[in-house]
């Protein structure tokens, strides 16, 4: 899984008036779970647009004050109007304990359906996974070559290395589904 680095500052002071003022700056309050402590920080809104604004998932080197871990972004909330980020909290990970993430899917291969005048449908664009940190992928790959007009792959049909899909088994992920020329071709020919 690819990696992006962040550098933070600890925050001494919790707190609206606190928060505001670090808004002011163009920083963002951050919180980091999952270690020995619950950890508040500080982080430039720059550094984190590589990280938010993209379809990727990275794995998070947090380093706060000399202090680096990984991570994983855990929640971001977003100004309802202008959209600025106001606030990210991040998972502390360890090599040894599983972690649930969401990874994008990225569809290989040209179905026979869409040859036949079928469309494709990317119905889920990234599927919730529970696995180890080296185990994680940078796409889910699925294989659409022997889709047909009006088939579709379910979760329950795939299976990745080492890897948990947390989604309902009968949740669709693409699907190749009828067009209205597809239909009429095929009212002509019968």
């Amino acid at each position: 899984m690819q990696k992006i680095e962040l550098k933070g500052s600890k925050r001494e002071v919790i707190g609206k008036k606190a928060t505001k003022e670090l808004r002011k700056e163009e920083k963002v309050p951050g919180v980091l779970y999952g270690g020995n402590e619950v950890v508040h920080f500080a982080i430039e809104e720059k550094q984190l647009k590589a990280l938010v604004y993209t379809p990727h998932v990275y794995i998070v080197k947090l380093t706060v004050d000399g202090v680096e871990v990984e991570a994983i972004l855990q929640d971001i909330q977003f100004h309802p109007v202008s959209d600025r980020i106001l606030h990210i909290d991040f998972l502390q990970i360890f090599e040894d304990k599983p972690v649930v993430i969401e990874i994008p899917v990225k569809l290989e291969g040209f179905a026979e359906g869409v040859k036949a005048g079928g469309r494709l449908t990317l119905e889920q664009r990234k599927l919730r996974v529970k696995g180890l940190p080296a185990n994680l992928p940078n796409t889910l790959n699925v294989n659409i070559d022997a889709l047909k007009l009006g088939d579709s792959i379910q979760v329950g049909a795939l299976a990745f290395d080492n890897l948990e899909l947390l989604n309902a088994k009968n949740s669709t992920v693409a699907a190749v589904k009828l067009t209205r020329a597809a239909r009429a071709a095929a009212q002509q020919q019968s």
